[in-house]
């Protein structure tokens, strides 16, 4: 499959790509993927409802919670048309503007949660390591800042990289290995240089992933510091226990992260089908997962979603 190229960026078309060779079971590999995308919009919806309709939770480590539930949903709506598109209707054309526009929002919304990431670090290092200027530290005016400048940091770093695959003539297979547009995967169908987009890919990954999990890996390092000198292992139990679902986030985030990583540059002899797992792995589990472990573990959070439970049981009985 090959595109017919006329030196008009808006009439090139890149082709998408479900599982190979398993197109006649597309309409049954779409249940699990419709499950999967289901839960994932009721759960972060749910999540922002409760966090919302309920003023006690109007609290720093809540409003954080919910600019994470914001980017999964995001980053689940981002990857939804083509994904979907291509299990049910065999939609595999795509234009390289709407390519390079998903392109965008998805590695834009992988950094921001990154950054969100970094800041419910921050916001449990303050709550455990000087809980009495927390409210002090973390303002709404405070909070706000951060959200904003995760944004700003996220969308100022991924903006260029449209523009570097935009110079580039694309004479090679126009067959993307995916169901939606991945930086690393298109350029590699550009027939010149490619080094300044690796270059630039790298930069942008140490700056903003790295950064942050080595921020936040200190961060965690200074709250053992400070749960270890508490003398009574009771308080040491309850103040360990406000960082686990925070840390079952992190290592949701950054597993499937280093995972991908690891079989994009050495697992090349591996076959196809795992790569495809590991993309899919990666951008949909830690949506997925994350309404799902805050409900298990956070019991402010799990009393309200049973009491709105109680309270549609009661409004059916009624009925």
């Amino acid at each position: 499959m090959t595109i017919s190229y006329n030196g008009s960026l808006q009439k090139a078309t890149f082709f998408l790509t479900g599982f190979q060779g398993l197109e006649a079971l597309h309409g049954w590999i779409s249940i699990p993927f419709c499950s999967i995308y289901l839960t994932v919009i009721v759960g972060n919806l749910t999540i922002l409802h409760i966090i919302h309709t309920d003023v006690t939770l109007h609290e720093p480590m809540y409003y954080f919670l919910a600019m994470l539930a914001l980017t999964d949903l995001g980053l689940c709506l981002s990857t939804l048309p083509t994904v979907l598109g291509i299990f049910w209707f065999d939609v595999r054309e795509i234009t390289i503007p709407a390519c390079f526009t998903q392109l965008f929002f998805i590695h834009t919304l992988s950094l921001v949660e990154s950054s969100v990431l970094l800041s419910m670090s921050i916001d449990r290092y303050v709550a455990i390591c000087n809980p009495l200027r927390y409210s002090m530290v973390l303002t709404p005016a405070r909070i706000i800042k951060m959200g904003l400048s995760s944004i700003l940091r996220s969308a100022l770093l991924i903006l260029p990289l449209p523009f570097l695959l935009k110079r580039f003539q694309y004479c090679r297979s126009h067959v993307l290995a995916h169901a939606y547009c991945l930086h690393l995967e298109i350029m590699k169908l550009a027939c010149s240089s490619i080094i300044v987009n690796h270059i630039y890919g790298l930069f942008v990954v140490a700056c903003t992933v790295g950064v942050d999990s080595l921020l936040i890996f200190l961060s965690y390092a200074l709250i053992l510091h400070t749960v270890l000198s508490i003398a009574s292992r009771q308080e040491r139990l309850q103040a360990l226990n406000t960082c686990v679902s925070h840390i079952c986030a992190v290592l949701l985030f950054y597993i499937p992260m280093i995972g991908l990583s690891l079989v994009h540059r050495f697992g090349e002899h591996l076959p196809r089908i795992v790569h495809l797992l590991m993309s899919y792995v990666y951008l949909l589990v830690p949506p997925l997962m994350n309404p799902i472990v805050y409900s298990m573990k956070t019991k402010q959070i799990r009393i309200r979603i049973a009491k709105k439970l109680e309270i549609v049981k009661s409004l059916k009985c009624f009925r």
